[in-house]
């Protein structure tokens, strides 16, 4: 549980710091809001051709009775709607962190800079880190899409589907929704998808933390839109914090204090800039 308080506390700061900088926050909601507006969109879009799309889609029904055709039809209208409205939830961060790339990237970047030390960097071209984003979010998004199927199935056992399942649920959620916003970071490093992973499991506690209260306030694409920038920011504390990294800054201010920010333990300073891919 400690942990878990560790890595809330990230996110709270992360939310103070982009308060503390009033200008990486307005630049960091154009993405959310371009991406809102965007799915915003396509859903009264869908919502506005569901029925015929579901007609079209069903023309083996086109012989059965009238009440049973609507019936059929309405249930499968519900079904895409639905489907789509959680579709767009799950890839809602996905999506805005790669509209956003060099906007995060630079938040981030700045974040680094206020800590001290070295601020790392990638070192590739926009255009490979657009589609090594990309890559990643899709093979996250089909991890989160296989455990939503195995959830979905154990939703209709007794008791336990109602209780255990959209508990876990929101667990698998937000551990996933962490890495992607760790990953705006952990890029920079040169840590790949794999890595990453496993260094988040490392610290679990930490990081549903983290990503479990956001995964619930982000139920809201809205208010997703501003607490977007913060959590990018409280995610690269958060890693900087995993990684044992220390800043001229935090040693400056405390030289025997061998806590990092937030409560989790930190051996010493990493004053080596890191490697970063080819």
């Amino acid at each position: 549980m400690r942990d878990f308080g560790v890595g809330f506390g990230y996110l709270v700061q992360g939310q103070k710091w982009v308060a503390q900088h009033g200008r990486q926050f307005g630049f960091g909601l154009l993405p959310g809001l371009v991406t809102l507006v965007l799915y915003v969109g396509l859903m009264i879009g869908l919502a506005l051709n569901a029925v015929d799309l579901v007609a079209w889609a069903t023309p083996f029904a086109d012989d059965w009775s009238t009440l049973w055709r609507e019936i059929f039809r309405d249930a499968m209208t519900g079904l895409l709607v639905v489907f789509a409205a959680f579709l767009a939830v799950v890839t809602f961060t996905a999506v805005t962190l790669l509209i956003g790339q060099p906007f995060y990237e630079k938040l981030s970047e700045d974040v680094d800079r206020s800590q001290g030390g070295d601020v790392p960097e990638s070192g590739l071209p926009l255009w490979r880190e657009l589609l090594i984003s990309a890559r990643d979010s899709l093979r996250v998004v089909l991890r989160v899409a296989f455990y939503g199927v195995l959830l979905f199935a154990c939703g209709f056992i007794p008791v336990v589907g109602q209780t255990v399942v959209p508990a876990l649920g929101f667990c698998v959620s937000g551990f996933f929704l962490a890495e992607e916003l760790t990953a705006v970071a952990l890029q920079r490093r040169g840590v790949e998808l794999k890595e990453r992973l496993t260094l988040l499991r490392s610290r679990r506690g930490a990081v549903l933390g983290f990503g479990v209260p956001l995964a619930l306030a982000f139920i809201v694409p809205f208010v997703a839109v501003f607490l977007m920038p913060g959590a990018v920011a409280g995610a690269t504390l958060m890693v900087r914090d995993l990684r044992d990294e220390r800043g001229d800054r935090d040693d400056r201010d405390d030289e025997d204090d061998h806590q990092a920010p937030g409560g989790l333990s930190s051996p010493g300073a990493d004053r080596t800039t890191h490697p970063t891919r080819p």
